[in-house]
Formats: C-alpha cells, structure tokens, sequence
C-alpha cells in the first residue's frame, strides 16, 4: 500500500501541492502497452485496468466491489414492498401526473405535496414511469445511489492514498447497516448521502488544483442535496467552506472569489425549483405540505428547519426539546453527546466511529507540520468536518430525530477509516502511528461488543469472536513492522475480519427482512431500542401497527408490528396509528394515542391494510370523480390510493395538522361532486393525526359525520359523499 503524500513532485492526478511531511513518492511507473496483435480498446482497457499508476488487481477489485455492493442492495429488495407509502404514493402520482412530478404531489390530482422538496422522488417516478409501478421500480433507484456513493468514497480515497485505503472505505460504508437499509429505502436519505459524498470528493479536487470550476460543481451538489432535504444539505458548508478558505493553494482574494461562486452555484441549484414554487399562483399549485401558510420557505426554515433544532415544530405530532425540557428531546429520545451510541441508534451507526475519531486525530497530529496546502491533510478535515459538524446537531437536536438520519454519517466515516488507516500503515515502524492503529482497532473491538451484547440472542458467539479478535489484532498491530510479510498480513486480515463482523452481521440482517412504514431501523432488536423490550414496533417496523397496503410481506418487521402492536385501542385523543418512539407501553402503543377504526385504518407512521372490499368499494366509478376518496393524514391515504390507483386526498398533509383544505374548500369539492368517500378514522372525531380537536381535520370529519351516509367494510367506516343524509 502506498500513500501519496503531498510533494513538489506533480503526480498524474494527485495535484502538485508541496508538502513537507512524508517520503518522497517514486515517479509512477509507464502503462503497459498493449500487445500488438491485440486491436486498440482505450475505453474496456481502462476500465478494466484503471490507471497507469495503480496496481493490476486494483480495478478488478473496485469493480468487484462495486458489483458486490449491488447485488448485496438488491437481493430480497421486494420484501419491502412500497416501504414507505408516503413517498411511494407520491411517486405512483408523479408517473400519472407531469404537474405531480414537478411539485411533489401526494395524488395525481394535486391535492397537497410531500413534506419535502421533490428531487428525491424523480428518479423513482422515471423509474416507474419506465417499468411500471413495482417495488423493485421505485427502491432500484436507492440501490443505483447506494453503489454510487461507495464509487464516489473509494475515488476520493484512492486518488491520494491509494487503491487498498479506497476499498477499505468503500468496504465499510457499503457494510454500514444504517446505509444498507436507507439505500433500499425510498426516503430522501439516499440522494442526500450521495449528493454529500460528491461535494466533499469535489471539494479535495479544488485543494488539489484550486480551480475554481470544483468548488462551482460542489455548490450544485449541495443546491441539489438542498432539493432533496433542505437545510439538512448546509449542515457540511461551514467546514467544507473554512477547509478551503484556509488551505487552497490559491491566494486569499481569489479563494474569497471561488466560495462566493460556490455560494451561487448552492442559490441557482437549489433555488430555481423554490422560486417557481414561490411565484406560482397558489390557487392552481398544490398545497405545500409540512407548511402552516401553504409557503415552502415557511416550512424549510420552519418544520424542516429551525423546528428540528429546537423541537418546535409546528403542526408536528411528536414534539421535541420544546415540549419535552431539560436534556430530553421529548419523544424523540434524550440528546447529549452519546445520543449516536445509545441503544436505539448505536448499532445503526457507531461501530467505527471511536476508530474513525481517533484515525482522524492521529492523522492531523502526523500531518501538524505539513504546509498549509496539504492536501493530505486537506481530505481529513473536509471528511473530519463534516463528520463531527453532522454529529454534533444530530447529538444535540431536541425536534423529529430518526435513527435512519445517521445514514448522513456513513459517507464520512469510511473515508476517514480507510485514509487513516493507510497513512499510519506508512509510519507503522513510529511508534506513535503503531499505537494509534492498535488503540483504533481497540475501540473498535471493545465497542463491537458492547453493541453485540445489547441482542444477547443475536448470534451470541459473534461478540467474544470480535472481541478477542480485534485485540490480538490490536496487539499485532503494536509490533507489525517486526513481524514477517506472512504475519503482517494475517494481522491486517483479522484487523479487518473483526471490525467489520458486527456491522456486517447487523448488513445482512436487514437485508433479509422487509421494511415498511415511516420509522425504519436495521439490525435486530436490541434492548432498550426500538424493537426490544418496551420498543416501538420491532426493527424497521417503525410504530406498531398495520402493516402496508397489499403488502403482507415475509419479515420480521410486518410480524412484529402485528404481534406488539395489533389493532390499538383508540382514546379522547384520537391519534391514530401506533405509538410515537421512546413511549410506547409493552402493548407497543403510547399511553392514550390508539388507532382509530380497525381493519382498514392506518396510523401517523404505518398505512392501513386495504381488504379487497374495500378496494371493490373504491374502485366502483372512481373514474367519475378527481378523488376516489379522501383520509386524514397522507400515510392512510397513501394506503387507498396504492391500491386502487386512483387519487385519494390526504386531509391536513402528514401529519393531519396542514390546514389544508379548509372546510370551505371541502364542501365546495363535495358540492362539485369531485370526492366520492371520505374514509373515517376513529370514532368520526377527525381531531387530526396529533392535531387539536377544533382543526381543519376535525371539522371536516364532524362535517360528514354529521351530513352523509356511511357503509361499514371489513371494519372500516366509510362516508359517501354523494348521499346526503335524509332530512328527517
């Protein structure tokens, strides 16, 4: 393994920033040329063979990774069935409807948007669009993104220290059991990982160079990612921003130059989409759901933004710091510097993050006297930055926290574990380097057990494995410049063996399962966490509950939702659906916030299970009207309408809580005779799905209730709207 460090001498593609720390690194050797009877093939050749100055097995190797990694991500994929019908709803709209597609629809009839902006779905509504509404069809673009985001990590890795610390990256991310899920998940998460990767990769591209044109190509990444989860994307800017700022190898005015033309890549890229959305006459666009004021700029700086900080989210359900005090974040678990490692979220993410921290640390104090272009250096702290940056607003928010976010995480830890790896490998015969990789290996092992032992049933071998492997290897790792070629790599191998054995495990875990509804996690049930002894709803299951429409799917999340959660019992309250996370009873529903109907009704989280009645109900004439119906909240709406394929409005947005449409509005579609049934939830109250009794949700519900017929089916209350009740 050869790091290149940052010399006088200018590499083929590795920039030519001097450095002053490290061995000079040999000129790269001439490509081969190519046999003569052999006829001239530039492109399979370097494909194939990479480039000149790689080894011969190092694009053989990457390419198998790649290949690995893909059919790692596609195997079992249609357990999932639509996953989560929120956004599988709106992609099935977006392939029926141009105006859904560009807006975000949650129906075809453009009733109310998504509570994010649309880039995410666009691949899936393309994808469906071209093979038909399937769930291979809407999840295969996750899994193309999966295997890009590992291409990405390994290229930024092998450009400077080479191809084994590329494929150790590319390794450990595609191993990462929260990437495994989300990039065979249909929420923004995976676009908004890749798009992450790519800015950072193009960032070191402008420290090696200090061409301007990187720093422009980053910019529309991040305006991209904007796109996909709003401010979630700028959460990398400031350390991407102060790494150039101080270390481009161009003079202060031009760098000054370079970001300001990076911040306007970010504004065109991320904001045409916002000012066409913003300029168009609201009366003939669809609602913008998530927001209170029908505005997307209210609900990405409210409910998307500043909100998810503070847990002041307005119109959400669950609530957060704001509601919850003190160092809590409400129903959404308690924040502080270990929130990544606790039971719920540790064993989605945190296997290598002890090792990526202290790599990380160990690197910037080898590399303290290199120049102030180092570009070696560079790359830690752009993949450093935006790790801990990342880490510290998800430690610290108080508003909606998912375990899925950590996702985010992956892209930068890999990089940092492969980079880190390969440079104190270089200076192993040092005897700080030596210990440093030993105390790496360390955490890891140490920390694997730890996660291991929260699932004591959970292959109960796999922690004593990884424990007493990672520290023979810790301790080979003390005196590996002593030992022969034949032990030094058996040291690396069980290096690597036992610290990926966890996270693999937890990998294929969650491959082998189905996951649906809105709240998913990977791995098996552990103690303390979702899923485990006072859980919510089993891994991946999200809340107890339904399961999705039509998707009586093999997997332990569908049967777990079933057996903890069943049909919850509904209060004054009227929420329905599970529990919400951190406070559900051991019947696996919160304490007061029930279901509504049974059967057919879904929650906040899950979709209702849509019996063929119902779907026969709904289908009868649905061409005759916009809507085939209409439900309070997108995720029971979302249900109705993948099964029948027709429009069904979801009343109030996600949550219940968007006033949107108001009653007025309601009755004027019903008096036009474009809503056919209007599926009730728990006892007609309509309070919304968390929403106050007197909300738009409730008086439309009370509305109907009062004023048409109903037809009960498979348990489930249905409203015809075109039959009035008698006037006696």
């Amino acid at each position: 393994m050869t790091v290149h460090y940052d010399q006088t001498t200018t590499h083929h593609d590795r920039g030519g920033n001097p450095d002053t720390w490290g061995p000079p690194t040999p000129p790269s050797p001439a490509a081969p040329a190519p046999d003569a009877g052999e006829p001239e093939q530039p492109f399979v050749r370097r494909l194939w063979r990479g480039r000149p100055e790689d080894p011969r097995w190092a694009r053989p190797a990457f390419l198998g990774l790649l290949l690995a990694t893909l059919l790692l991500y596609l195997y079992n994929i249609s357990a999932s069935g639509y996953a989560n019908s929120f956004y599988s709803a709106a992609v099935q709209a977006g392939s029926q409807s141009w105006k859904a597609f560009f807006f975000g629809s949650l129906d075809a009839a453009n009733a109310i948007t998504v509570d994010k902006p649309p880039a995410s779905l666009w691949p899936m509504v393309l994808s469906v669009r071209l093979f038909g509404l399937h769930s291979w069809a809407i999840l295969l673009p996750e899994v193309l993104m999966g295997v890009g985001t590992v291409a990405v990590v390994y290229a930024a890795v092998r450009r400077r220290f080479g191809p084994a610390a590329g494929l150790i990256s590319g390794a450990v991310l595609a191993l990462t059991p929260v990437a495994a899920l989300m990039f065979r998940f249909n929420n923004p998460d995976a676009m908004l990982a890749l798009l992450m990767a790519v800015a950072c990769y193009l960032v070191i591209r402008a420290l090696e160079d200090g061409r301007t044109k990187w720093l422009v190509w980053a910019g529309a990444a991040i305006g991209f990612a904007f796109l996909a989860k709003t401010l979630q994307a700028f959460l990398i800017l400031p350390p991407l921003a102060i790494v150039y700022a101080v270390c481009a190898p161009v003079p202060v005015k031009k760098r000054v130059g370079q970001l300001a033309a990076g911040l306007a890549a970010i504004v065109v890229s991320g904001g045409w989409w916002v000012a066409i959305v913003e300029l168009w006459p609201a009366s003939s666009r669809p609602y913008i759901g998530g927001s209170q004021n029908n505005s997307f700029l209210e609900l990405t700086f409210g409910y998307n933004g500043l909100g998810r900080l503070n847990g002041e989210e307005t119109g959400s359900v669950g609530g957060g710091g704001g509601r919850g005090g003190g160092n809590g974040g409400g129903n959404w678990g308690e924040t502080g510097w270990d929130r990544l490692f606790s039971s719920s979220i540790g064993g989605q993410i945190s296997w290598l993050i002890p090792a990526a921290l202290i790599l990380l640390t160990a690197a910037l104090v080898a590399t303290r006297k290199a120049r102030r272009t180092s570009v070696t250096r560079g790359s830690f702290l752009v993949w450093g930055g935006a790790l801990i940056t990342t880490m510290l607003v998800f430690s610290y928010m108080r508003g909606i926290f998912h375990e899925y976010y950590t996702v985010a995480l992956a892209p930068y830890i890999a990089p940092l574990i492969g980079m880190g790896a390969a440079l104190l490998w270089e200076k192993r015969d040092k005897v700080r380097a030596s210990l440093s990789l030993a105390a790496a290996m360390t955490a890891t092992a140490v920390w694997g057990y730890v996660l291991l032992n929260r699932s004591s049933d959970y292959l109960p071998w796999l922690k004593w494995v990884v424990l007493a492997g990672g520290l023979v290897a810790a301790l080979g790792l003390i005196f590996a410049s002593k030992l022969g070629r034949r032990l030094t790599m058996g040291v690396v191998g069980l290096s690597l063996t036992a610290a990926l054995a966890g996270p693999a495990a937890y990998t294929l875990t969650t491959v082998n399962e189905g996951h649906t509804g809105s709240i998913v996690t990977a791995g098996p049930a552990v103690s303390g966490g979702r899923g485990g002894p006072g859980g919510g709803g089993g891994p991946g299951g999200g809340t107890p509950g339904q399961n999705q429409p039509g998707q009586n799917q093999p997997g332990r999340n569908n049967q777990q939702n079933n057996q903890q959660g069943g049909r919850n019992q509904q209060d004054g309250n009227g929420f329905p659906g599970g529990g919400m996370p951190g406070q559900n009873n051991q019947q696996g529903a919160m304490p007061g916030r029930g279901t509504g109907d049974g059967g057919g009704m879904g929650g906040l989280i899950n979709g209702a299970s849509v019996s063929d009645e119902a779907k026969a109900l709904l289908e009868k004439n649905e061409g005759d009207y916009t809507w085939a119906a209409a439900a309070v909240g997108a995720q029971n709406a979302a249900s109705y309408q993948l099964s029948t394929g027709a429009p069904v409005m979801a009343i109030g947005g996600f949550n219940g809580t968007d006033p949107s449409p108001t009653l007025a509005e309601f009755k004027k579609y019903v008096e036009d005779g474009k809503i056919h049934y209007f599926i009730a939830r728990g006892g007609g109250r309509g309070g919304g799905m968390g929403g106050s009794g007197n909300g738009t949700s409730s008086q439309i519900s009370s509305w109907i209730q009062e004023n048409f017929e109903s037809v009960t089916v498979d348990g489930t209350t249905f409203y015809d709207l075109t039959q009035p009740k008698s006037a006696s």
